[in-house]
């Protein structure tokens, strides 16, 4: 008997090929819902559980686990980044290092917002920057609505971060895309250099985007959890057969495959054996930055019939 599954996922070079049928799921079929950006899908899935299957940034995911949400993410992690790059200053700012942050006004998307949390945790861990002496500033609601922001979180609904730092009211921002002005240039211009060591240092490659499935589907079918895990890996398995063969690539699928001669030959590790660190890492930062109100085990979750899976 076919299983049909309202899901919601962007479309990557290890995805194309599940969305697109080209790689069969067995008994399960996908009926894949286009959210354009995809960011949005999280908002929808937290409040609503709109979706059976929904792509979910993992600081999202936390934040929603310890707020009762009833869905579970699967050890898939279908999107992730070094964050070295994404923080950008003014140079009028009197930044000439990350502890010069201390003080001024930083701006983020959202609080919970992943790429900030894993910068605010590398500028704490690998710079001794006190996230605390810091006012950030966010534009966009969080996704968990009952989540509270710390009191050193200013907000400005809908303001715009790149010109907010453009114009020296943000000494600096997080995640603000292209900022079209010769004041702002990255805090960290050797990005990629810092990027590789820290993982060469830490063996930590950042998770952004996780797959969360609803709790009564998992209750009432245990074997879907795995079922989906496989469906996804057999997907990732057609891109790494074509980074593999050494064709043509897409944009995106070049970018994994670069990423390769930092992390080794899989860019996209799944199951929770090979990523583990960069679980424990994520659920730290989290807790340090006020996010979690207390620790939790990477293993509690995932269904238990997944933490074997890779």
């Amino acid at each position: 008997m076919t299983t049909t599954l309202k899901t919601a996922i962007a479309t990557y070079p290890h995805t194309k090929t599940l969305k697109d049928g080209s790689v069969a799921a067995g008994d399960l079929k996908f009926d894949h819902v286009e959210v354009s950006p995809i960011v949005a899908a999280f908002r929808r899935m937290v409040r609503t559980l709109e979706f059976d299957v929904s792509e979910m940034a993992i600081t999202t995911y936390l934040t929603a686990k310890a707020h009762g949400k009833a869905f579970t993410a699967l050890p898939v992690f279908i999107m992730r980044q070094f964050h070295h790059a994404p923080i950008v200053y003014n140079v009028h700012a009197g930044v000439a290092s990350p502890k010069d942050l201390e003080g001024k006004k930083v701006g983020v998307r959202a609080y919970t917002v992943t790429t900030g949390v894993w910068v605010r945790g590398i500028l704490k861990s690998e710079y001794g920057v006190d996230l605390d002496k810091i006012t950030w500033v966010v534009v966009d609601e969080e996704h968990v609505q009952e989540y509270r922001k710390p009191s050193n979180v200013e907000e400005r609904p809908k303001a715009n971060l790149s010109e907010m730092v453009a114009k020296g009211e943000l000494a600096a921002a997080i995640g603000a895309g292209k900022v079209d002005s010769p004041d702002v240039t990255p805090l960290f211009p050797n990005a990629g250099e810092l990027e590789a060591a820290w993982y060469r240092k830490t063996g930590i490659y950042p998770i952004n985007h996780t797959v969360v499935v609803k709790d009564s589907l998992l209750q009432a079918d245990p074997t879907l959890g795995p079922r989906v895990f496989s469906a996804f890996k057999d997907a990732k398995g057609a891109l790494l057969k074509q980074l593999a063969g050494g064709g043509e690539l897409s944009g995106e699928a070049q970018t994994l495959a670069q990423r390769r001669k930092v992390v080794g030959d899989d860019p996209l590790p799944y199951g929770l054996a090979k990523n583990r660190r960069a679980m424990e890492a994520i659920i730290r930062f989290a807790l340090d930055q006020k996010i979690l109100p207390r620790a939790v085990e990477p293993e509690a979750m995932f269904p238990g019939n997944t933490l074997g899976l890779e």
